[in-house]
């Protein structure tokens, strides 16, 4: 694929002027938060991390806590190497270095988490665990991501930090994926049947306790007290075990205080009520998050469960990922391709638009490759086996959007390390309020239920999960559509984008050089300008020559072989032909045998190949590499949305003018080197701002790696898919925007959910301090915000991009 790339963008131009340079390879790295210039004598070249400074460090970019900045190959810090301590610093900032971005990691399947700020501190904890150099826990998949500086089993070490934090939660290594599971429809009921049963019978006593009070006050009681047990005896457990574990700001602990202080103070109806409404909440919020997470897992998981594998005339069906390379499958219509591979008999048209995006069929016979995931919509095919399951496209999709889940936007950075924070200020703030008050005013048990309710808005669940899933969701949404984001740190910074950079051939041009259009003179046709030019060109393997004689096949043109040819280099052919003495090439050429050229005139893109029979100029043919349909399109929603776009492009300044002119361009920046393109995005970034730039060739590798945000189109060169921070699966320029719009979408949901949970509870708190807010209240601000953020973060599976 790598080569192929090449040959479109620098073969020798024999019927052109324009000179094309050698392409040269340059790395310029990501920009960062220092100064251009570095000077740091801890800087090694070989280790692409961080350091730490010491508590004197002057260097600017130090943070308040970490004490450590980050950069990629350079560093401003003055500090020398005994000063630095980077394992540390590669391990908290992996989101910023990309440290471990290509080292193989350890996966771990964590079950029974209950919520994101549970998972929050079991990373926390397996960070600073000695044998472990990275840890990353993703929520959303479930996944714990391990980079380890032992070779002994670390996982009984990762089960015991885990219980420590949930006694609940098991660890299981995942030694190999296995194969997508039967869909199940799930019983909500079975699947949670004991929380269901005691928040049913709690909610019965609760009732009875409500509807006695007023005959029978001690009957009231005992059934108030029974409904608490039954709906509040998991909770004081889990809160009793975690507090012997040193986990003061525990959900439980918090509500257990909050709710046994209800009753000190004689508040039972309100003791029962709030336990029972926070044992509601949290079984929806649990099913929301379990629906969320199936939801986006589904709509990337196209892996099969069996394939149908033939063997000799018998068809056998064998579990997927036992095929192996060279086997035969038999692919009937409506299946989904199940593994890559390559068709060996059959012909049908293969519905590409699960992989891909784009909806058009795309037709396929013997000896075409077709991708895993796209569906047979026709013919019955037999295929064989290139790639095994765990190698094959459905898998790689899943992978991207795992991994990617696991990259965490500075603005889930930045939530967790304020629930950190949120937590204790609020549980002080609740006992600021019962004490100082109380002492002035002496009324204890007004002040002391307003401080109760600030220990139930205290924990930050709500916080923790809202932005994780929000941008989880983003890269779902993505993914449904051809878009593969690496991380949620890629959507955070598509998002303010200010400027779209884009190569021309391969991106904004379908990268296939054809004949675009033939203009006849002297009374010559079409056809026999099409056969002139046909002949004299059937003996070259030269591109443009190729796309003349496949131009004249396709119009049925009978091609007769000339007498003699002559390659004249840099100007074309001179052929013998039945007609008499034929030139084909450019205007030097034509120059060369003094053809008259008065009539001529060069307003056309492309490469132009003009024609003389004996002596006299018969017509052109116009060569280029066809802009793709949608780019038009595309550029003027980009325009829009208030985004400038430009283009860079080692082609000559007419051809790139053209292409602009056509599609809508802002700025062109032709006949560039690699080098000279990350210079051209350097000068774009200092004018406009961020910068986003869209390849696909391996000369594209280095200004990806320069831009602040990279995307790679699908079909480019591998350096360029794996340089980039986006890969756009359909290589239509149509995902540009579409990839904008999700970036931007998610983004706000993620801020909604942040704004909206810290509104709420901070209202709720000001009400409480008003006397207007009670306990129940501050459920709906616990659990139920968190359940409406879940489902604002999975509407973005189902908006309209």
């Amino acid at each position: 694929m790598a080569q192929q790339t090449l040959n479109k963008k620098n073969f020798s131009e024999e019927y052109c002027d324009k000179e094309i340079q050698p392409q040269e390879h340059m790395y310029e790295p990501r920009p960062h938060d220092h100064e251009e210039d570095c000077c740091c004598d801890c800087c090694q070249e070989e280790e692409e991390s961080m350091h730490e400074c010491e508590e004197d460090c002057c260097c600017d970019g130090c943070q308040e806590e970490e004490s450590m900045h980050e950069y990629e190959e350079h560093s401003c810090c003055g500090h020398n190497e005994d000063k630095c301590q980077h394992k540390e610093s590669l391990k908290i900032n992996y989101e910023n270095n990309n440290a471990f971005k290509n080292v193989p990691k350890q996966v771990y399947i964590v079950e029974n988490i209950d919520c994101a700020n549970c998972a929050a501190k079991i990373e926390r904890k397996i960070q600073q665990l000695p044998q472990v150099d990275f840890a990353n826990l993703t929520f959303a998949t479930k996944q714990l991501q391990l980079v380890t500086n032992i070779d002994e089993d670390i996982l009984p070490v990762i089960q015991e930090v885990c219980s420590s934090v949930q006694s609940e939660v098991v660890v299981t290594k995942r030694e190999k994926r296995p194969s997508r599971q039967v869909k199940k429809q799930i019983d909500i009921f079975k699947e949670n049947k004991r929380d269901f049963l005691e928040i049913v019978i709690g909610a019965i006593f609760f009732i009875g306790g409500s509807m006695t009070k007023s005959v029978n006050g001690y009957l009231s009681l005992v059934l108030y007290l029974i409904g608490y047990i039954i709906l509040g005896g998991k909770v004081l457990l889990t809160a009793a075990k975690n507090l012997v574990k040193g986990q003061v700001f525990d959900e439980n602990f918090l509500m257990s205080i909050a709710t046994l202080g209800a009753l000190v103070i004689r508040e039972y109806p309100e003791a029962v009520g709030v336990m029972l409404f926070y044992r509601v909440g949290e079984l929806f919020e649990e099913i929301a998050v379990a629906r969320s997470r199936s939801q986006i897992m589904d709509a990337v998981d196209m892996r099969p469960e069996v394939v149908n594998k033939v063997n000799d005339d018998k068809t056998v069906e064998i579990p997927a990922e036992d095929a192996m390379i060279g086997d035969l499958l038999l692919v009937r219509p409506g299946d989904r391709v199940p593994l890559d591979g390559v068709v060996m008999e059959g012909e049908s048209r293969i519905d590409t638009s699960p992989v891909t995006g784009e909806p058009i069929p795309v037709a396929v016979k013997t000896g075409d490759s077709v991708t895993s995931g796209c569906v047979n919509t026709s013919g019955l095919l037999k295929i064989r086996v290139e790639k095994v399951l765990e190698d094959s496209m459905v898998t790689r999709i899943l992978d991207s959007v795992e991994n990617a889940a696991a990259g965490k936007p500075k603005i889930d950075r930045f939530i967790t390390r304020f629930s950190r924070v949120y937590t204790p200020f609020v549980v002080i703030l609740a006992a600021a309020t019962a004490i100082i008050p109380s002492l002035i005013t002496g009324n204890w048990n007004y002040w002391v239920y307003t401080a109760l309710t600030f220990l139930v808005i205290s924990c930050p669940c709500a916080l923790v999960l809202s932005v994780p899933l929000a941008f989880f969701s983003g890269i779902g949404a993505g993914s449904k559509r051809g878009i593969l984001f690496k991380g949620g740190v890629a959507i955070e910074a598509l998002e303010g984008v200010k400027a779209i950079v884009m190569d021309k051939t391969g991106t904004i041009t379908q990268g296939n050089f054809a004949v675009q259009e033939a203009m006849p003179e002297a009374g010559m046709t079409k056809e026999q300008l099409f056969a002139l030019a046909g002949s004299c060109e059937m003996t070259s393997t030269h591109p443009i020559a190729n796309s003349i004689v496949t131009a004249a096949r396709e119009e049925n043109i009978q091609l007769k072989q000339p007498v003699s040819v002559e390659e004249i280099s840099g100007r074309g052919i001179k052929a013998e032909l039945e007609e008499g003495t034929a030139l084909c090439g450019n205007r030097n050429l034509m120059e060369a045998y003094q053809v008259d050229l008065s009539g001529y005139e060069d307003t056309t893109y492309g490469t132009e190949v003009l024609l003389a029979l004996n002596g006299v100029y018969v017509g052109r043919l116009v060569i280029a590499d066809a802009i793709k349909k949608e780019a038009k399109s595309a550029v003027m929603q980009l325009k829009q949305m208030g985004v400038v776009t430009a283009m860079l492009t080692g082609d000559a300044e007419r051809s790139a003018d053209s292409v602009a002119r056509e599609t809508g361009i802002d700025e062109v920046h032709a006949k560039l080197l690699p080098d000279d393109k990350v210079e051209e995005l350097k000068k774009i970034r200092t004018s406009h701002g961020s910068v986003m730039f869209v390849g696909d060739g391996i000369n594209d590798a280095p200004v990806l790696a320069g831009a602040d945000v990279g995307a790679a189109m699908g079909s480019g060169a591998d350096a360029a898919i794996e340089a980039a921070d986006v890969v756009f699966m359909t290589s239509s320029v149509a995902a540009i925007p579409q990839s904008l719009k999700i970036a931007r979408t998610t983004a706000v949901i993620s801020k909604q959910n942040v704004v909206f949970a810290l509104t709420i509870k901070i209202l709720v708190m000001l009400l409480g301090l008003a006397g207007l807010a009670n306990m129940w209240m501050a459920v709906f601000a616990d659990t139920g915000v968190a359940m409406l953020c879940i489902l604002n973060s999975v509407r973005i599976l189902y908006k309209k991009i």
